[in-house]
């Protein structure tokens, strides 16, 4: 199983960035996927979840509005659409699911004048 977040980088505050999930090693559709974040000196904080077939999301209050989950069945890929991004944002990213859970590497999101 593989988990690869790709898309972080340097923000401002109220722009936008569209992470991205590449999955293998797992029958994708099958397992719900979420969106965790951690900033330094914070515990890991869930964002987002999203079911199998997409058909239910859940998100923290803090993103609720301005965060979107989604999924791509057919490319084994899971994205979180965010906007209006603020600096308390600023976190590392990780997708986390599969069978037992696995966790990717994350990508660092900075929001910042």
């Amino acid at each position: 199983v593989q988990l690869v977040e790709s898309g972080g980088g340097l923000v401002q505050p109220g722009g936008s960035l569209r992470l991205s999930c590449a999955a293998s090693g797992f029958t994708f559709s099958s397992y719900a996927l979420s969106w965790y974040r951690q900033s330094p000196g914070k515990e890991r904080e869930l964002v987002a979840r999203i079911f199998p077939m997409g058909q239910i999301t859940n998100y923290a209050d803090s993103v609720q509005g301005r965060f979107t989950i989604s999924r791509d069945n057919a490319k084994n890929t899971l994205y979180l659409q965010m906007n209006s991004l603020k600096p308390e944002d600023t976190a590392v990213y990780y997708c986390y699911g599969g069978p037992g859970g696995y966790w990717g590497q994350g990508t660092q999101v900075t929001v910042s004048s």
